[in-house]
């Protein structure tokens, strides 16, 4: 069966009416992981206690693959009387498993911080809150503004793998398109091809902020 460049073209319509509910949980699954990463990693350096219980929540949700949280949370979830909505599933697992590696990234961010930071900021009467907000997460996104943008781009990529439990993102659509008509190669290279177009705007976006950031540094 010879490759169709018009019915390809016909899929594009399908798929992209699915683009939205793609973005929208990237968008969602991205701020997500970057709070909850956030979270652990601050709550890591809280004390000796929670800094063992927080690698091993980092280490466990890193070595889970994600399928596995996303069967869990869909369907496993609903024996124990808490069923969620695929959506919000698609989110949470994301969000989830993301944080893990988020949560390492910001270590390093904030590693990268001179400790005079935190001293001179402690003088001042400032308290905890306001040093984590004010001082030291701005400084953190400086230098984390690349890697961080990495795994933006991964979320992106990975959403294909909530078409598992029914979430209607651009992978599925094209699944459908391909079972109803028995072509495979057309819909699954326009899929590849949008999310190409996707994966490189977000990260040109991502350099933006970065140069952006750096400037802000300089002033």
């Amino acid at each position: 069966m010879k490759f169709n460049l018009a019915f390809a073209i016909e899929t594009l319509p399908v798929i992209l009416s699915a683009l939205w509910t793609t973005i929208w949980v990237t968008i969602a699954s991205c701020a997500g992981a970057a709070i909850l990463g956030f979270l652990l990693e601050i709550t890591r350096r809280s004390g000796r206690v929670m800094s063992y219980v927080m690698r091993f929540a980092i280490d466990f949700v890193r070595s889970t693959p994600l399928l596995v949280q996303l069967y869990f949370l869909y369907f496993v979830l609903p024996f124990y009387g808490i069923t969620l909505p695929a959506f919000v599933v698609g989110i949470m697992g994301l969000s989830i498993y993301y944080s893990g590696y988020l949560a390492e990234v910001f270590k390093a961010g904030i590693d990268g911080i001179p400790n005079g930071q935190f001293e001179a900021a402690q003088s001042l009467g400032l308290k905890r809150f306001d040093i984590v907000m004010f001082v030291i997460a701005p400084q953190m996104l400086r230098n984390i503004a690349a890697p961080m943008g990495n795994y933006f781009v991964s979320i992106l990529k990975a959403t294909p793998y909530l078409a598992v439990i029914a979430v209607p993102e651009m992978l599925g659509e094209a699944m459908e398109v391909a079972s109803d008509t028995f072509r495979y190669a057309e819909p699954m290279l326009t899929v590849g091809v949008v999310f190409l177009v996707l994966a490189v705007t977000v990260a040109h976006l991502v350099r933006l902020m970065e140069v952006r950031l750096l400037k802000s540094a300089r002033r």
